[in-house]
């Protein structure tokens, strides 16, 4: 089951960011999820699956985003990404 989750906020913030609303929501999005996964929130398994892109993808996102790929998650954690490979 998928949620939407709204956020309001002012035109001139994508704006400044010299985005459409339509790019400003997936900068948005793929920010969010960089940064779950920097916190060791989510796996990159689990990122790149929400994004739609591959895991290698998402790991070379985080480069962008300049986010080390090696952050510390339990063994659980390292399970579920193995999973999600």
């Amino acid at each position: 089951m998928e949620e939407i989750i709204n956020i309001e906020y002012p035109q001139s913030l994508a704006n400044t960011l010299r985005l459409s609303g339509k790019d400003f929501e997936s900068e948005m999005k793929t920010s969010s999820l960089v940064k779950l996964y920097e916190l060791g929130k989510v796996s990159s398994g689990v990122a790149a699956r929400v994004l739609g892109i591959s895991r290698l993808d998402f790991l070379e996102l985080l480069a962008r985003y300049k986010v080390s790929i090696l952050v510390e998650f339990d063994t659980d954690d390292l399970k579920e990404d193995i999973s999600n490979a």
